[in-house]
């Protein structure tokens, strides 16, 4: 599997270009900006994007989905819950004193459960709210994509609304430190890290720490 990683937008969130090497089809999970940058990613890679994939609803992961999908056609999928956001981007960037364009409406809504395919690859889709309620992750072989849930040492925050902090740990605990301590985490922001670093040591969910 292809996967690039770009720091996109303002707030410098994660942008990760996922492509299948045989079949070079390819889904972007959580264009937070900079489309032109992502778009020549996908360009110099020859790779043909099927979908735009939002982890969450918050306009730092989602303010490039209506320049991508101008350009490639790729479907948007994302929550339900987290659905209604996508209309409210530009309001919600002003808070910050930021601007964004708005969301077109989803293509595909995402739950527990589903699966997400792309020329040989499948991404698992797990339902982990806490940071917002419609907050998913998308697990393949070796690797999860897990937005603003998890950090290297940290987790997200959840003192926006829809945020919960022990709906997050739940989620943490109970459905990604199952996934398997090789596993390799790819969040929302900063560095990737392992599923067995963070169960054993990160300070507010793992074996250590308290949230």
């Amino acid at each position: 599997m292809i996967i690039k990683a770009l720091t996109v937008g303002p707030i410098q969130a994660n942008c990760y270009i996922l492509g299948c090497e045989e079949t070079l089809e390819a889904v972007v999970i959580d264009p937070g900006g900079e489309a032109d940058r992502i778009l020549l990613a996908l360009s110099e890679s020859k790779l043909t994007l099927k979908y735009i994939i939002n982890t969450h609803g918050h306009f730092d992961h989602v303010s490039a989905n209506k320049s991508i999908k101008k350009a490639t056609g790729a479907q948007i999928l994302i929550h339900a819950l987290d659905a209604p956001m996508l209309n409210q981007l530009s309001s919600s960037a002003a808070m910050f004193g930021l601007s964004s364009d708005d969301s077109p409406p989803p293509d595909r809504s995402l739950d527990e459960g589903d699966a997400v395919t792309f020329g040989t690859i499948t991404l698992k889709v797990i339902h982990t709210p806490g940071h917002t309620q419609g907050g998913i992750s998308l697990h393949t072989d070796g690797a999860v994509f897990v937005g603003d849930t998890l950090f290297a040492g940290s987790v997200g925050r959840t003192d926006f609304p829809g945020g919960d902090a022990a709906t997050l740990k739940l989620s943490i605990q109970n459905k990604l430190f199952t996934l398997g301590d090789e596993v390799a985490v790819y969040p929302g922001h900063m560095g990737t890290t392992t599923i067995g670093q963070e169960r054993r040591h990160n300070p507010f969910v793992g074996e250590r720490g308290i949230l």
